[in-house]
């Protein structure tokens, strides 16, 4: 569910912030605040975090393109044709985690144990603060832009 929100945040991000190269910039700014990075470890780091992110996406994607055809067609689908998307589903996210599992082990080669944990734990807050901000636009009605608070 959170990661149908975060795409959520994303596309409309997107569609109607056309400054996405500052959301990005501060996304960047936060984790590197947030985890203390040298100009050195920052040079290394963002390069494999930006590939790694890219990546998760598109298994994110393909997770939600499942569950949106499940939704739409779910009911008529055969036993098999169930079977095979949950079997995919699941590949995806052992895809996912091995992924995860992968930056990690890259992340020991170039960052410091109590920075790694520092990025895990920035990450998560990164996910509260932009579903904060959602939340705050929605009840204070029309989307304005995170950025020029």
């Amino acid at each position: 569910m959170l990661i149908v929100i975060l795409l959520g945040i994303n596309a409309i991000t997107r569609a109607q912030n056309p400054n996405l190269d500052k959301l990005n910039a501060y996304k960047i700014a936060f984790l590197t605040k947030r985890v203390n990075l040298t100009s050195q470890e920052a040079e290394k780091f963002w390069p494999l975090y930006n590939e790694f992110q890219e990546k998760k996406l598109r298994i994110q994607q393909e997770k939600i393109m499942i569950n949106r055809d499940f939704n739409l067609t779910g009911s008529t689908m055969s036993e098999k044709d169930l079977t095979e998307a949950g079997d995919k589903y699941i590949s995806l996210e052992v895809q996912e985690a091995s992924l995860s599992q992968d930056l990690h082990t890259k992340l020991k080669s170039i960052l410091p144990p109590s920075k790694i944990l520092r990025l895990y734990q920035a990450e998560n807050q990164y996910k509260i603060q932009l579903l904060n901000e959602l939340q705050d636009r929605r009840q204070q009605g029309p989307l304005r832009n995170t950025l020029n608070r």
